[in-house]
């Protein structure tokens, strides 16, 4: 019999804020697509992008139907496959920009490294949830969690996605952290990063190489490598207190600025929306990580705690990163802004993230 505290506890806030997020999303990409929708006879971006919404709504439900520790026990099976399909990527995936990130099934694509980013915090989550007070035995047993981490970043990191890539190291990282290991193995981890993190420059692209100098002096290639930084900072500070109006941005509009609908796509809506737009965006997200926080704290058990927390790194880094590179804080790295950034297989995947989070707070009560 289904249990009426599962409906008692579902959490509304966190969901609206979503849910509002990904409708925003779809009202500003429908600005961002405007020109081309105009002059293409292609299903335009919005149109795609509520198919999606509406997908990962049911997946969303799929995910809260299931109690998240079965869920986890499953963690090791989904990530192996997580990585069966980023091999095939590499193989057989189809290519756009140079980059190896898609899986073509039918007419639909999708990409799945935004799947096994939930399949790793399912596994980190799994693992290091039974930790107790560091032991040697304790850091042997991330030996697997490691060898996982470390295959999926360099599957992701070939393709090549840097990006993406980096976002692992960050949220293994942050599990590492968690955990509380003692200043030994914590100093180990430090030490191997810094002396591996220089050689990591020697196989990166050229392009990802211009990225970071463009990062350092983004006037000395204005009209190539520089283009994308310099043309998001103009958009976003044109904006000013109320923006210029919906559909009446001029960089978005005239075509300036390039990839608006997936990188860019908050640069879109700080030009047309203004600081008040920003702080509107940046306030929804600070609902739903400030929750999924909270879920974290107050759940049944460690694992719930790690699932919870492993999905608020995922969506605060993302948000952090993406901010951060189109108001050119950060390097150009193409992460998208969760929820908001066009793209079927982050929205999907961001609405299981939601869903894991409901998941855990619709089970606190329930032993």
């Amino acid at each position: 019999m289904f249990d009426r505290r599962l409906i008692a506890n579902f959490d509304w806030t966190l969901f609206f804020a979503a849910l509002a997020l990904s409708v925003l999303g779809i009202l500003n990409l429908y600005s961002a697509g405007s020109f081309s929708s105009a002059h293409s006879s292609a299903t335009p971006f919005f149109i795609k992008q509520s198919y999606w919404l509406l997908v990962g709504l049911i997946v969303m439900f799929v995910v809260i139907s299931i109690d998240y520790q079965f869920i986890s026990r499953q963690g090791y099976l989904l990530h192996l496959a997580s990585l069966f399909l980023l091999l095939i990527v590499l193989v057989w995936g189809s290519s756009s920009t140079g980059a190896h990130r898609w899986l073509q099934v039918g007419p639909f694509s999708f990409q799945p490294s935004e799947f096994a980013k939930i399949s790793l915090i399912i596994v980190l989550s799994y693992t290091l949830s039974g930790s107790t007070p560091p032991t040697s035995s304790q850091f042997q047993g991330l030996a697997a969690p490691v060898l996982l981490t470390a295959l999926t970043f360099l599957l992701i990191f070939l393709e090549p996605d840097l990006g993406t890539s980096g976002l692992f190291l960050l949220i293994f990282i942050s599990f590492v952290f968690l955990v509380r290991f003692d200043r030994r193995h914590i100093a180990l981890f430090v030490t191997a990063g810094i002396v591996l993190l220089p050689c990591i420059w020697f196989f990166l692209e050229d392009y990802q190489k211009r990225r970071v100098f463009t990062f350092i002096s983004p006037g000395k290639d204005s009209l190539r490598a520089g283009y994308q930084a310099i043309q998001s900072k103009i958009a976003i500070g044109s904006g000013s207190l109320f923006g210029k109006g919906f559909l009446n941005g001029t960089q978005s509009q005239l075509r300036f600025l390039p990839e608006q609908h997936t990188d860019f796509v908050f640069s879109v809506w700080a030009e047309e929306w203004g600081f008040a737009g920003v702080l509107l965006v940046l306030l929804l997200f600070f609902v739903v990580i400030s929750k999924g926080l909270k879920i974290a704290a107050l759940s049944r058990d460690s694992l719930g705690s790690f699932l919870a927390i492993g999905v608020v790194l995922i969506i605060s880094f993302q948000v952090c990163i993406n901010v951060g590179m189109v108001s050119g804080l950060l390097p150009i790295v193409g992460i998208t802004l969760p929820l908001f950034s066009y793209g079927g297989s982050s929205l999907i995947s961001t609405w299981v993230c939601i869903g894991l989070l409901l998941n855990v707070k619709m089970r606190r009560l329930i032993f």
